[in-house]
């Protein structure tokens, strides 16, 4: 009966340091959590698409309440959450530019020559390593494989015709997409610009109009059209300015093969 009791005490007497313990130790090692950080995580969307350049939600958050990053920084939750956000920090939210993701081609099936009927690997990057790279004639143009389509949380992007096209209301420009075209034809846009050079080419006009009716043909045709210096030649492609473009459309009326193109901001962009 002795031996029990001993072994009762002995029990209790261990818990109690093995708390006592614990206890001091969690005290002496515990990671202090701004509590700025978890309200402003708590603000986020939560997608962790990445497209504000940090680790996810958390990791934004915790440059936000470490003053490494603007509260406005956040894609997906825009203006809205920004707001929350700079009165969890204190700061003003500013005005963020809204952005849109923007395809740099207009090469659909039936405008692009196409070199060969391609039957194989149906991801962009792959076929990049595969002669021809997926059949179409110009090696600037989209491949139409969908890389874009695969990354995009929103459902914002899609392979109609033979190239990416963007839905403008569903974007949140995160950026995936451009990251994920192996051509580097996506690009992030201002989403009240509706003026858009769907080229990418960097060839000269007479190799242009071989594989490509609506391709740039650096004829400097729209340059010399536009009073606001808002387009210029970029190689052998123009390229507008976005903050100078007024979104007059005197460039596209002097497009001689219409890859400049002024859209509806309503409608989906094509590219």
């Amino acid at each position: 009966m002795n031996g029990v009791i001993i072994a009762a005490t002995v029990v209790g007497i261990v818990g109690i340091l093995i708390g006592l313990l614990l206890g001091v130790a969690s005290e002496k090692f515990k990671v202090e959590v701004d509590e700025k950080e978890i309200a402003v995580r708590e603000a986020l969307p939560g997608n962790n698409c990445g497209g504000c350049g940090y680790p996810g939600c958390d990791g934004l958050a915790k440059a936000i309440a470490a003053g490494e990053a603007p509260v406005n920084k956040c894609p997906v939750g825009g203006p809205p959450v920004a707001a929350v956000i700079g009165e969890i920090m204190g700061v003003s939210a500013g005005e963020a530019v809204k952005e849109v993701a923007f395809v740099k081609c207009k090469g659909t099936c039936d405008k692009t020559k196409q070199n060969f009927t391609y039957f194989g690997i149906t991801d962009c990057n792959s076929a990049m390593n595969v002669p021809g790279q997926g059949g179409k004639a110009c090696s600037y143009g989209c491949m139409g494989f969908g890389s874009c389509v695969k990354v995009c949380e929103f459902d914002s992007i899609h392979i109609v015709d033979g190239i990416a096209l963007v839905d403008r209301d569903k974007c949140v420009a995160c950026g995936k997409c451009v990251d994920a075209c192996p051509k580097k034809l996506i690009d992030l846009v201002p989403y009240e610009t509706f003026t858009f050079v769907q080229c990418n080419s960097q060839d000269k006009g007479k190799a242009v109009k071989e594989v490509c009716e609506v391709g740039c043909i650096a004829c400097t045709m729209c340059v010399k059209a536009c009073e606001d210096d808002a387009i210029h030649m970029n190689g052998n492609v123009a390229l507008i300015d976005y903050s100078k473009c007024i979104n007059c459309g005197k460039c596209a009326a002097k497009c001689p093969t219409k890859v400049i193109q002024v859209v509806d901001g309503k409608l989906a962009m094509t590219a």
